[in-house]
């Protein structure tokens, strides 16, 4: 687990072993252990290394081959780097480490840009082949692993790297805010499209791969899920997801250093954690709210049962809200989801015992544990009238004012390409073009962005559609981001099980019908889980990770706290603040709950801030 950075192609007169070391210090959290570069004519490479695997200096980067004609940085974890290591060995080539990092730059020698396809892990790496003088880049299948790039630079060079905050120290970048992305943020609650809040600086898509020559870029898609679900039984499809997780969890165990694993209340973390038994693992809740906002207790009684040391921390309002602008930094781009602080302060606590945690992300997405993938009793009597009624009556209840019943009507007469724009869903669209000034009023609709998605995964029922978006947007937009984002502030590796792509191949041929059950969400996971686990954890309803953000901005400090941003300079650029003080007023006094809007916009603010002004 690194971080990486770089540039190509650079025609301005600049030091490049000062400018790649100033872009190396920035993310220096990403691998604290040690660093290298790497400089030719077209070419500069910085390395920051947390070491994991092979912890002598041989496992150090940037990485050469034999005749030093390609060179390797890379960020992730290979977990079948074994077998791909005695394939190649097979065929003639030589190593100098015991590195998963080798087996990718040797692998590219044998097979190219196909080494890709024979990878099982989570990556983000570069190589940059002297022979052929083009650079290949590319990321992991579910983008675990973040990779940015821009030509947004006053001389075209390309920059690229872990975090974009690395670009700021190269002078020929332009830091422009990226206007278009302002809206739908405020929707999403996340970065959501291709294009960052950083004007022209891009995300390689998840099972993208890209080649950089004589300064053209070429992405090309190697790998998507593929939902295509196969007969079988309960107890069939059972045993084979015993069989997949364990698998995945033995692999994703494999480490130099100490492994521990981040532990809730549901299910996800704690089948992980019941397969691994580390010998630690880490749980917070928040002081002064019990029941939802505390599982802490549920973690501890789970690692009491499996004989596990379970290290807690309870987090205060104020840490919360005076971490925000580090948390914010550590994003590179404004994300609103609450759960990321808490996952900081996680983070933190696990970096105190140890390097590498396992955790549950994932499973929700691809073996269906959302509670929006399921139809309540009511919407299923309801949808057996016609469509052809209840479509009209949708289109009627829209222009009516929002309540429960019409919000019923309106959902039961839209398709699931209408109503489902994924898991999060903050600003309805029409308030957030209310509340924006004109300038940052032009960004994409919603629907044109989850549309593009949906085309995709034409013919497949409504919950396999749900899935597929989430695995296409929220999955790396905001869950894989802020996991990769908050544990590399603190200078841990946090590792996926679930997001392995032989664990997907298998959650792709579950049927929907054991996917989301009448009785419970991941109905065959959670019952695979109980050969480990207590049914009382395996049949516990998602709780997420909830943040008590609606009791904190009805407290008098931290309403003025917001209203002090929202008053400010800056929000008056974005924004109608006599709007935003309407929702802030309104929810401080009790007459409705706003919290999500208002957090959203106040977190905005905050990463302004910290990058702009």
């Amino acid at each position: 687990m690194c971080g990486f950075v770089g540039f190509a192609n650079s025609h301005i007169p600049i030091d490049k072993q000062q400018i790649i070391q100033a872009m190396m210090d920035t993310i220096i959290h990403r691998g604290p252990d040690s660093g290298g570069i790497f400089s030719d004519d077209d070419v500069t490479f910085g390395f920051r290394r947390l070491t994991i695997i092979d912890l002598s200096q041989e496992g150090s980067q940037p990485m050469y081959n034999e005749d030093k004609s390609c060179i390797l940085i890379f960020n992730g974890e290979i977990y079948n780097y074994r077998e791909l290591r005695q394939e190649l060995l097979d065929q003639g080539h030589i190593f100098t480490s015991h590195t998963d990092s080798e087996v990718i730059l040797h692998g590219y020698e044998q097979y190219g840009v196909d080494i890709v396809q024979k990878l099982r892990g989570m990556f983000a790496f570069t190589i940059w082949d002297t022979k052929r003088r083009s650079l290949f880049l590319a990321r992991d299948h579910f983008g675990i692993k973040p990779l940015y790039y821009t030509q947004n630079t006053t001389d075209g060079s390309l920059l690229f790297g872990s975090e974009i905050k690395s670009f700021l120290k190269h002078p020929a970048f332009r830091k422009e805010l990226n206007k278009d992305a302002l809206k739908p943020y405020l929707t999403f609650q996340y970065s959501v499209l291709d294009e960052t809040f950083f004007k022209g600086v891009f995300k390689l898509r998840p099972g993208d791969y890209m080649l950089y020559k004589d300064g053209k870029l070429e992405t090309t898609q190697y790998w998507d899920a593929d939902f295509n679900e196969k007969d079988g039984s309960l107890e069939h499809y059972v045993e084979r997801i015993k069989d997949s997780v364990r698998e995945s969890v033995e692999y994703h165990k494999i480490s130099d250093v100490k492994v521990g694993s981040f532990l809730s209340g549901g299910i996800d973390s704690s089948y992980i954690t019941a397969l691994l038994k580390p010998s630690k693992t880490f749980s917070v809740g928040f002081q002064d709210h019990e029941g939802m906002f505390n599982e802490t207790n549920l973690a501890k009684e789970l690692s009491d049962i499996l004989n596990i040391e379970n290290h807690r921390k309870m987090i205060s309002a104020e840490e919360c809200f005076n971490i925000l602008p580090t948390i914010q930094y550590h994003m590179d781009e404004p994300q609103s989801n609450p759960s990321s602080v808490p996952l900081y302060f996680l983070a933190e606590l696990a970096s105190k015992h140890v390097t590498v945690v396992l955790s549950g992300e994932g499973a929700d997405e691809i073996f269906g544990g959302y509670a929006w993938y399921e139809t309540t009793p009511a919407m299923n009597k309801y949808k057996s009238l016609p469509y052809g009624l209840r479509r009209p009556l949708s289109t009627l209840a829209k222009g009516l004012p929002r309540n429960r019943i019409t919000s019923f009507l309106v959902k039961g007469g839209q398709k699931v390409e209408e109503r489902f724009i994924g898991q999060a869903k903050v600003f309805e669209e029409a308030d957030a073009l209310a509340v924006l000034k004109d300038d940052y009023k032009q960004g994409p609709s919603v629907q044109s962005i989850t549309q593009k998605v949906y085309t995709n995964i034409q013919g497949k029922d409504d919950v396999t559609k749900m899935q597929y978006l989430d695995m296409k947007l929220w999955l790396p937009g905001d869950i894989l981001l802020k996991a990769d984002k908050m544990s590399l502030a603190h200078s841990i590796e946090l590792r996926v099980p679930f997001l392995d792509k032989k664990v997907m191949e298998l959650a792709g041929q579950v049927p929907t019908s054991l996917r989301i059950h009448p009785s419970n969400t991941k109905f065959a996971l959670r019952t695979a889980a109980k050969e480990v686990l207590p049914d009382a954890w395996a049949n516990r309803e998602k709780v997420g990770f909830p943040v008590p953000i609606r009791h904190w901005l009805k407290e008098k400090k931290y309403y003025a706290l917001v209203k002090e941003q929202f008053q400010s300079e800056a929000a008056g650029q974005f924004f109608h603040t006599e709007q935003l003080m309407k929702y802030l007023d309104a929810h401080y006094d009790g007459k409705a709950n706003y919290a999500r809007y208002i957090w959203t916009v106040y977190v905005f603010l905050v990463w302004y801030k910290r990058f702009f002004e």
